[in-house]
């Protein structure tokens, strides 16, 4: 939320539900993760730097159940293919979901981008150890795109996250730790070739 305000790329968003989802409850029939709910405890919806056009959390409020029905969905439709369980809480064009299976001690899921765009089938790229961790890369890749000449001059967007913030990702230890662990690899079995590139980047393999 600073780096949109600061670099003013836009923000919007919407207050909580008087009872917004907690830390563990079970959204279709798994557990909410800790930081989503702190999240989703200061704001029923946000769209974050809106004039890159880029991504919202799904809304969550007393008029608008977006999380929950997109949940509902995932579940029927991609839960199967995927081989396990994700709590899908925003995105754009892509999604960005959470995996209970793989949480740690305290419950923090790790985050992954889900591209169910492909004709070939899901591809699935590990983002974040956990959403705390994905909010503070993706605010890093927002500024770096910020700085970029050609987004200064013409908006349009040649950084993209994660294919190009290899580097960001790399300075989230425990991500390239259950990368290198091979915690994804049931999710990454649609690998392409540019996607092994872009893993070896991030893991240093």
């Amino acid at each position: 939320m600073d780096v949109c305000q600061r670099l003013n790329l836009g923000l919007e968003t919407s207050p909580p539900a008087r009872e917004p989802l907690k830390a563990g409850s079970l959204l279709e029939g798994v557990p909410f993760d800790p930081i989503l709910a702190s999240v989703y405890a200061r704001m029923g919806h946000a769209a974050f730097a809106t004039k890159a056009a880029d991504w919202s959390l799904d809304a969550s409020t007393d008029n608008e159940h977006a999380l929950e029905k997109t949940n509902t969905w995932w579940r029927e439709n991609w839960w199967e293919e995927l081989g396990t369980p994700v709590i899908v809480f925003g995105g754009d064009i892509y999604a960005y979901a959470t995996v209970p299976d793989l949480a740690d001690a305290w419950g923090r899921q790790p985050v992954v981008e889900v591209n169910t765009y492909e004709i070939d089938g899901l591809y699935v790229m590990p983002v974040a150890s956990n959403v705390d961790r994905f909010f503070d890369s993706y605010s890093r890749y927002l500024e770096a795109l910020a700085m970029d000449p050609r987004f200064q001059q013409t908006g349009e967007k040649d950084l993209l996250f994660p294919w190009d913030a290899t580097e960001l990702l790399a300075r989230d230890e425990r991500l390239v730790e259950l990368m290198r662990a091979g915690r994804f690899d049931s999710l990454m079995k649609n690998m392409d070739d540019s996607t092994r590139r872009w893993f070896a980047k991030v893991t240093g393999t």
